[in-house]
């Protein structure tokens, strides 16, 4: 099969396309003939040698993809040979073929193409694993969504304005800003020029929002906590801004706060299953009735892998960025 490998660390050109061996199955896998890949910010961490796959993972990148399924272990399941699915990888998405756990597969959303299916599940298990189980948002509260243009801000826009809450969202610029406002959002920030914090104490007046999904860290953390509501929560995700932070602890107890992270590739697969079933629950009748639309920025053939992450890297993006596999 085709594939693209990471020839060594450093910049997108490191990628190239390659010949490998079409992976079998594990017990609990099936093998899926991909169309579409999603691309993720962990994509090229582990392009630069940040990232590295868990042990026994294939080195070759991608944690999303789109296809159908070929053969596999599908006894007692409801999907059958020829299916149309999206999965959630651990990794192997940069190819023809891939596998994966069952659990860790959904059907491909009545309506979308594959290549916006490809784009779903990286995004929609972290937003769904952190702002819901980790945070547990609830209809009613508010929602502060740092990197609102990106694919995971996108999703937890979209996700959490059709379930009863009030978003805003930080992007780096004002044409950003408004595309967040576009999916839902009530205010979009421009953090470039603007004061996140203050903007949501305003906008709450003054109660600060319950829920923040922070992939910044660094600095932000402390900024955070002061526009949180009593008893709000942060969740992060990722590090942009570095791993070290400080925050006021006092405050954090009087005021009975929560900050926590998580990382979804190293998690067991029995966790994700149950993120799926969680999804296919409360968020894939959101996508099937157009509450929710998937936004594809762009899309580039699998050998133009290394054009797709210096588009990634450059932040011009709005939404997510695939690879086409197959027509």
């Amino acid at each position: 099969m085709k594939a693209i490998e990471i020839t060594a660390s450093g910049p997108p050109d490191v990628l190239r396309p390659c010949v490998r061996p079409v992976p079998t199955c594990a017990r609990g896998e099936v093998l899926i003939r991909v169309h579409a890949a999603g691309i993720n910010r962990p994509d090229l961490s582990q392009r630069m040698g940040k990232h590295m796959p868990p042990p026994g993972v294939t080195d070759i990148p991608g944690l999303e993809v789109a296809g159908t399924i070929v053969a596999g272990d599908l006894a007692g399941s409801r999907f059958a040979p020829g299916d149309a699915v999206c999965a959630l990888l651990p990794g192997g998405g940069y190819a023809e073929y891939c596998t994966v756990p069952l659990g860790q597969c959904l059907p491909v959303p009545e309506g979308l193409s594959m290549a916006e299916a490809a784009s779903l599940p990286e995004t929609f298990f972290t937003v769904w694993s952190n702002v819901y189980d980790r945070a547990h948002l609830k209809r009613g509260e508010t929602l502060l969504v740092h990197g609102g243009a990106s694919g995971i801000g996108v999703a937890a826009i979209q996700i959490a304005t059709a379930l009863g809450s009030r978003v805003w969202a930080t992007a780096s610029s004002d044409e950003k800003c408004r595309a967040c406002e576009a999916l839902g959002a009530v205010r979009g920030i421009n953090y470039r020029t603007q004061d996140f914090g203050q903007a949501v104490r305003e906008g709450t007046g003054g109660s600060g929002v319950d829920v923040i999904l922070d992939m910044v860290g660094g600095d932000y953390l402390q900024r955070d906590v002061d526009c949180l509501a009593d008893d709000g929560r942060v969740v992060l995700i990722s590090m942009l801004g570095g791993p070290a932070g400080s925050i006021d602890l006092a405050q954090l107890m009087r005021r009975r706060l929560t900050v926590s992270g998580s990382m979804l590739r190293a998690r067991a697969a029995p966790v994700k299953a149950a993120i799926a079933v969680s999804l296919r629950r409360h968020v894939w009748p959101l996508l099937e009735a157009g509450a929710i639309k998937q936004v594809v920025h762009a899309c580039f053939p699998l050998e133009e892998a290394a054009a797709a992450h210096r588009l990634m890297e450059s932040g011009t993006h709005v939404g997510k960025i695939v690879l086409l596999v197959r027509d």
